[in-house]
């Protein structure tokens, strides 16, 4: 590097963001994810040890990934080649892999190869890296706030070990905001700042554990504020609350956020907690998750946990789809929470899901020879010469209107497919349910159904 690019870089550094600014450059600067990086731990021991295998980095933005990759660049006594998966392709993986042989053949050192948001990669992108990864050629570090089992083609993750990075808790995002602010030279100590508790605690508690949208927050509200007369810049909470005036979520509507958000929503209702459903039905809101996707699981969770304990639960599911659908965002929420309050609330029956699942797996795996001749349609020319309609008994023409008569294939008379519950409405039903197959007798005062 000659003395013009050392004094652009050097430039380039300072003009950078203060959550670039202040990335850690060891492992004991580091904050968080002690599960990995704390002595002793697999993660620090293979890095101290320079003994890296294909490793793939998962969590949300602002945990660490790229600056645990970029630690290991200062560690490691490999080559250490950094790719962007948004902007590199195949044609820089060509020059990556030529060059590592040259250098491995030359040298004898090996190539560690960092491709941060290696999701982005198509299947034919991650497939080029197998070969080169199989041979120990090269060694990936990959970067991703998806989930690999889904993102990542299963060859490659076979080939590499994921470790998983957690949000920060506050206390991390606490004492990264007071290392910067404390920093002379990389942070902000060269300003005179003070910061009110309650605008500190704003700003960890808004960034939902990103490092990066916390110390980025900080340093607008300090650079923005001016000083006063005693040259002190003093960030008050309502300059936090400009600086940082939402929280930015984690959450990809079509990735793995999504799907682990609706699991919490829908183990919510099924576990009868409205509190718990209703925080996680506004965070879906809030990060943008589209409502009739929402409602569209609501409908299916009406009918799988509640159906028949209350059969209104669908009822209301259906209203609040039509009504989210009819006013859209902001006001859907509200529909949306009515709906999922009364489902939180309801009594719980899965017999409904049991009973089509049970039906289902006879008609993938019991052979019948067809409908019982006295149930096919006798509306046509020539049924009734085929036998068709002979013998069915037409309920209204008996005392209740209920006959018993044989509905089932041959092959599956006697088999019970719906086991109602004891909860709610079906609580109720359970018993005429029972008095309707002759496993209950009739109750005081009523006739037995007609045989």
């Amino acid at each position: 590097m000659n003395l013009f690019d050392q004094h652009a870089e050097e430039r380039l550094q300072r003009e950078a963001p203060l959550a670039e600014r202040m990335r850690p450059r060891t492992l004991d600067e580091f904050v968080g994810q002690e599960h990995l990086v704390a002595p002793g731990r697999l993660l620090r021991r293979a890095i101290e040890a320079d003994r890296l295998g294909s490793l793939i980095l998962w969590g949300p933005p602002g945990t660490g990934k790229t600056t645990l990759a970029r630690i290991i660049a200062r560690t490691t006594r490999a080559h250490f080649e950094p790719l962007n998966a948004v902007t590199a392709g195949v044609q820089d993986l060509r020059r990556i892999v030529t060059e590592a042989r040259e250098r491995l053949a030359m040298e004898g050192r090996r190539t560690v190869l960092f491709v941060d948001e290696v999701h982005r990669w198509n299947r034919a992108q991650q497939d080029a890296l197998l070969p080169h990864l199989e041979s120990g050629l090269i060694i990936l570090i990959g970067a991703t706030t998806e989930n690999p089992y889904f993102s990542c083609v299963p060859p490659l993750v076979s080939r590499a070990r994921i470790f998983r990075l957690e949000p920060l808790s506050d206390d991390q995002i606490r004492q990264l905001l007071e290392r910067a602010l404390a920093d002379p030279d990389r942070g902000l100590g060269r300003y005179r700042v003070e910061v009110e508790p309650a605008a500190l605690d704003h700003l960890v508690r808004v960034a939902d554990g990103d490092a990066r949208t916390a110390l980025n927050a900080l340093e607008l509200a300090v650079l923005s504020t001016p000083p006063g007369e005693d040259g002190v810049r003093r960030i008050t909470l309502a300059v936090a609350e400009e600086s940082i005036q939402r929280r930015a979520l984690a959450y990809d509507p079509t990735g793995d956020e999504h799907y682990d958000h609706m699991s919490a929503l829908i183990k919510s209702i099924r576990g009868s907690d409205p509190d718990a459903a209703v925080y996680w039905l506004a965070r879906m809101l809030y990060a943008g998750e589209d409502p009739r996707t929402i409602a569209r699981r609501l409908l299916v969770h009406a009918a799988e946990d509640i159906g028949l304990a209350d059969p209104r639960a669908l009822q209301v599911a259906a209203a609040a789809a039509t009504a989210a659908e009819q006013v859209g965002m902001p006001e859907a929420r509200i529909p949306l929470a009515e709906a999922v309050l009364y489902l939180a609330t309801a009594p719980k029956s899965n017999s409904v899901i049991k009973a089509i699942d049970a039906a289902w797996k006879a008609v993938e795996t019991r052979r019948i020879s067809g409908v019982p001749k006295h149930l096919r349609d006798a509306h046509y020319r020539g049924a009734k010469q085929l036998g068709h309609g002979q013998g069915y008994k037409y309920p209204h023409d008996y005392p209740g209107h209920f006959v018993r008569q044989q509905y089932l294939p041959d092959e599956l008379v006697g088999t019970r497919f719906y086991e109602p519950s004891d909860q709610g409405y079906e609580g109720r039903l359970a018993e005429r349910v029972r008095r309707l197959r002759g496993d209950a007798p009739p109750r005081a005062g009523e006739d037995e159904p007609s045989r």
